[in-house]
């Protein structure tokens, strides 16, 4: 040991201390809560929206529309999730899940009454809307995470213009929340536009991307949030026409994924540009990650 650092360890113990604390409370963040199934619910034929409840006897976790947590099955392995539930009811933390790897199978695999580890909750969430337009974009299971958003817009209603959801996925079979946006639709409060890349013969609504959608979407520009999530692709083309639409970059937001393995910028693993996702966002503004989105997307 250099004896420089040797001198720090046996003649500053204040500074030792400080270091103690810190790694006490990493340890505490790190360490994931118990949780129990409530319910489960088939969306997709691999995706389910499961509900969980705290059994540590613990306060319920309270979030922000928008942020994600850990989670952790037991001899499997952990993976970070955007919350999709009702940020007003935090004594029920809901997550929807398509199984696309051992630990989503394994989250799949859950029924009422197993149990389950978890952190959080991590990052940045939607930006606050009240007072504006509020258009929401999202493709694929991207409506996850924008529908804390949707309850909570819904929910406060008064308090805000026009509120707008456009949303898109591959196939009628593969939509998200079905009762819930025929529900939405028929409030007449909320613009509800869905489509599908591909039909069948009992589909009867649009076919197509979610593009073409947004311009449906009743908006006074200089007073709109829009928020979109889904594949980054996706993200890229509907961004620029909402800026075509005149809405500032600054004034879209954007949900990023990448690879969080420890959900407090530690790792590094999630590391996009200057930022790392995990902290720094999911969610930011499209004018500040635009040009790193479009690196080679040309």
């Amino acid at each position: 040991m250099p004896e420089s650092s040797y001198l720090i360890c046996t003649e500053s113990p204040d500074v030792t201390q400080a270091a103690a604390v810190a790694l006490a409370g990493l340890h505490e963040e790190m360490l994931p809560r118990p949780f129990r199934v409530r319910s489960k619910r088939m969306e997709t034929i691999d995706t389910v929206t499961l509900e969980f409840e705290a059994a540590d006897g613990g306060p319920p976790l309270s979030f922000q529309p928008g942020q994600f947590t850990m989670l952790y099955v037991f001899g499997v392995g952990e993976v970070p999730l955007s919350i999709s539930g009702d940020p007003e009811a935090p004594g029920v933390l809901a997550h929807t899940v398509r199984a696309v790897g051992a630990v989503t199978n394994a989250i799949c695999a859950l029924v009422p009454g197993d149990s389950i580890g978890i952190r959080g909750p991590y990052g940045t969430g939607w930006p606050h809307a009240q007072g504006k337009d509020l258009l929401i974009i999202a493709g694929g299971i991207g409506l996850a995470p924008v529908r804390p958003l949707i309850l909570n817009a819904l929910a406060h209603r008064d308090e805000y213009f026009c509120v707008g959801l456009a949303y898109g996925s591959r196939s009628p079979g593969e939509l998200l929340y079905t009762s819930e946006l025929e529900a939405w639709n028929a409030r007449g409060d909320i613009n509800v536009q869905v489509t599908v890349d591909h039909g069948n013969p009992t589909w009867r609504g649009d076919i197509g991307v979610v593009t073409p959608l947004v311009r449906r979407l009743r908006c006074e520009t200089d007073d709109t949030i829009a928020v979109i999530c889904g594949p980054e692709v996706m993200m890229r083309v509907v961004a620029r026409a909402l800026e075509d639409r005149g809405i500032a970059s600054n004034n879209i937001y954007v949900s990023l994924e990448r690879n969080m393995e420890c959900g407090i910028g530690l790792c590094g693993h999630c590391q996009f540009g200057k930022d790392f996702v995990c902290t720094d966002g999911p969610v930011f503004p499209y004018a500040d990650v635009a040009y790193r989105l479009g690196i080679g997307a040309q």
